[in-house]
């Protein structure tokens, strides 16, 4: 995992640059908050340690760029201590904020336990059924790692049926969970081209479906 570590004491830099690669972390080091806005503007990371007191700023402005970028695990480690930081450090997206002086193995204990979390959020989020991946959060399906492009009806019919895994859904069912989602009527028929179109954009063999099954005189089930 590519971690930023944001630290302008050049001794503990180097110490967790030190360890924190020992656990595995590909480290890249910043000593201000110049150049670790930079990088975060022509790089991805997938963890960040961040001081707040930087001699050309704060580690509060490294912390909002990185969530802006996207929901990347964020510890403030740092020498402030007033109720202040703490508050501020978490209410703009903090995972966690350490105090100096810290113990290592207190720091990769809880290096770990936010790691646990955001794992456990981002698989929440996501459903994986033969070769297709639903991200609920960002509202995106692909198929064998490529975007799959659906209208907002095979969207929400894909969602009623996956969320529904192992059971079958009646017709009737199906017709109400995409009632009107786009302001049209939804028949019967419009029902049997959409599980049509749905199955030609998501499955291998759309004449012979593994995710969507017809349950004949039911309905569907995934």
């Amino acid at each position: 995992m590519k971690l930023l570590l944001v630290e302008d004491d050049e001794a503990i830099a180097v110490g967790l640059e030190y360890s924190l690669s020992q656990e595995g972390f590909e480290v890249i080091t910043c000593y201000n908050a110049a150049s670790a806005l930079e990088r975060i503007t022509s790089e991805d990371f997938d963890f960040a340690i961040i001081d707040i007191s930087l001699p050309d700023g704060n580690g509060f402005d490294v912390c909002k760029k990185l969530k802006e970028k996207g929901d990347t695990p964020v510890i403030f480690l740092t020498a402030r201590d007033d109720e202040g930081s703490v508050v501020m450090g978490l209410d703009i997206g903090a995972d966690d904020y350490i105090t100096k002086p810290f113990r290592l193995r207190e720091l990769h204990s809880r290096i770990r336990a936010v790691l646990r979390r955001a794992n456990k959020s981002s698989e929440d989020h996501i459903i994986n059924i033969g070769g297709l991946t639903v991200n609920l959060a960002e509202g995106k399906v692909k198929k064998n790692g490529r975007e799959v492009a659906l209208t907002a009806l095979e969207y929400r019919l894909l969602l009623t049926l996956i969320s529904n895994r192992g059971r079958v859904l009646t017709r009737d069912q199906l017709l109400q969970s995409i009632w009107d989602v786009s302001g049209d009527f939804v028949n019967d028929n419009t029902l049997t081209v959409y599980i049509k179109r749905l199955r030609e954009k998501i499955e291998d063999d759309p004449q012979n479906p593994t995710i969507i099954k017809t349950v004949r005189g039911i309905g569907y089930r995934v």
